[in-house]
C-alpha cells in the first residue's frame, strides 16, 4: 500500500481533522496560488494533513532553499521548471520507486529526487488578425531576421523562459545561443516580466508574436474569448519546441518524509492530474498514463522536442543566467 493510500485510509478512520501526522508540512512553491491552492486543499481534505505554503519565484525560492541548507523549514518544493529542482537536488532526497514510476522517466530526475506534476510546451502565439500561419516561422531562430524586427515579446526572467535558454545551449551550443541573443537584442525584441502580459499585447496588437508556454493561450481567452490569438508550434527537435514540466522533491532535510513523499504521491495521483484537465484555466498536459491531455491540445507524445534531457536543467542554470546577463537581458 502506498504512503497516500495509508494516509487516505488513516483519514477515512479518524474521519476530518485527523491527527495521523505531526502537523502541517511546509510547501516552498513556485506555482502561483491561484492555480494550486485548490490542489493543496484538495490533500488537505483527503489525508487530514494541513499544509502551510510560500509562495514565491521558482529560481528565488530556489535559491532560498540552498542559502537555508539542513535548516530550511521547507518539507517540499514545488517548481515552475526543472531548473529550479534541479539547482537544489543535492538537498532534496529520492522519491519512493511507485512515486517515480507514475511518469515516463524523460520527465523525472535520472536520480529520482524530484518528479514531473504537469507538461508544458513552449510555443509562439501569434495575433491572427495580422498573422497566418503559414507566415510563421518554423524555427525560433528565424525570429532574429529583419521581418520581424520589434513584433516579438520575451520574458527574459521568468524561469520558463530560462529553461528554453538552457535548452538552446544544450541542443546547439553557447556560441549560437548567445548569436540568437544578441540577434534578438539587435532586433528589438520587447521584454515583459510574465508570459500572461506577453500574450495579452500579441491580442491587443502591441506585439505580433510571443514566446510563452502553450497554456497561457488559454488563461487569456478565458478573460477575452474573442482575442485574436493562437499559439503555433515550431518544427520537430526545435528548441523552441521544448517539452518541459513543473515538479516537485521532497526536502532530505524534513522530518516529515512520510506526510511530504505523501504530497508529492497526491500530486500524481488521478484525481491531481485531471485537475489540470477539469478545473484549471491553464490547461496544462497531465503526466501520469490514462489521464487524456485538455480538448484541443496536440498530444505529448506527437511533439519532439530538442533532443535535451530535463535532469541537466539545474546544473546548466546558472551559466545560462550568466549567458542572459551577457548579452543584456539580465542585470
Amino acid at each position: 500500500m502506498t504512503a497516500l493510500a495509508v494516509l487516505l485510509a488513516a483519514a477515512a478512520v479518524a474521519g476530518c481533522g485527523s491527527d495521523g501526522s505531526d502537523g502541517p508540512i511546509t510547501v516552498y512553491s513556485g506555482r502561483e496560488e491561484e492555480l494550486v491552492a485548490p490542489l493543496f486543499d484538495r490533500f488537505t481534505e483527503s489525508t487530514g494533513i494541513d499544509v502551510e505554503v510560500r509562495y514565491g519565484d521558482s529560481a528565488e525560492l530556489a535559491a532560498t532553499i540552498a542559502e537555508e541548507g539542513d535548516n530550511s523549514p521547507a518539507d517540499v518544493f514545488f517548481a515552475q521548471d526543472p531548473g529550479s529542482l534541479g539547482a537544489v537536488d543535492e538537498q532534496l532526497a529520492e522519491l519512493p520507486a511507485e512515486t517515480l514510476d507514475r511518469v515516463a522517466e524523460r520527465f523525472r530526475d535520472a536520480d529520482g529526487r524530484w518528479v514531473g506534476t504537469s507538461g508544458r510546451v513552449r510555443v509562439l502565439v501569434y495575433n491572427t488578425d495580422r498573422l497566418e500561419e503559414g507566415e510563421l516561422p518554423s524555427s525560433v531562430l528565424e525570429l532574429t531576421q529583419p521581418e520581424w524586427q520589434g513584433r516579438v515579446g520575451i520574458a527574459p526572467t521568468n524561469a520558463s523562459f530560462q529553461a528554453f535558454v538552457t535548452a538552446m545551449r544544450l541542443s546547439l551550443g553557447d556560441d549560437r545561443t548567445r548569436e540568437w541573443l544578441d540577434g534578438m537584442k539587435d532586433n528589438g525584441a520587447k521584454t515583459y516580466e510574465r508570459n500572461t502580459p506577453i500574450v495579452e499585447a500579441v491580442a491587443s496588437g502591441e506585439i505580433d508574436v510571443g514566446l510563452v508556454n502553450h497554456y497561457y493561450l488559454a488563461l487569456v481567452l478565458e478573460e477575452q474569448p474573442d482575442a485574436p490569438i493562437a499559439n503555433h508550434l515550431f518544427e520537430a527537435g526545435d528548441p523552441g519546441t521544448l517539452v518541459s514540466v513543473a515538479g516537485a522533491g521532497v526536502l532530505s532535510s524534513t522530518d516529515q518524509e512520510d506526510d511530504a513523499e505523501a504530497f508529492v504521491e497526491f500530486l500524481l495521483s488521478d484525481d491531481a492530474q485531471r485537475f489540470y484537465v477539469d478545473e484549471a484555466e491553464e490547461n496544462e498536459y497531465p503526466l501520469v498514463d490514462g489521464v487524456d491531455p485538455p480538448e484541443g491540445l496536440v498530444p505529448l507524445a506527437e511533439i519532439e522536442g530538442p533532443d535535451v534531457a530535463l535532469t541537466a536543467f539545474g546544473a546548466e542554470l546558472e551559466q545560462t543566467v550568466e549567458l542572459l546577463r551577457q548579452t543584456g537581458w539580465l542585470t
